[in-house]
């Protein structure tokens, strides 16, 4: 496998590459949407920041419903809320 040029390290990531987490995802989403607000990008990079822009929204809903689902799950289990004994 060949080392990625310089531009192509500048480059977001691939579309379909998941975020190993979801705290990363947000910071990658951050850098992303500064580089596209600077207004420095030229087209076709800012058109793949953006597609990746969106793949990590749709990630990052994905992962809060998750959690919500698994919030309301637990709290429906007979978990108390603080102070109700």
């Amino acid at each position: 496998m060949s080392k990625p040029s310089a531009s192509a390290k500048s480059a977001p990531s691939t579309i379909q590459e998941e975020p190993a987490s979801y705290e990363l995802a947000v910071e990658e989403l951050e850098r992303l949407v500064q580089a596209m607000e600077a207004g420095q990008l030229p087209l076709d990079q800012l058109l793949a920041s953006y597609q990746r822009g969106a793949a990590l929204l749709k990630y990052c809903r994905t992962r809060l419903q998750a959690v919500e689902q698994q919030v309301q799950v637990i709290e429906g289990g007979g978990a108390q809320a603080w102070g109700d004994e």
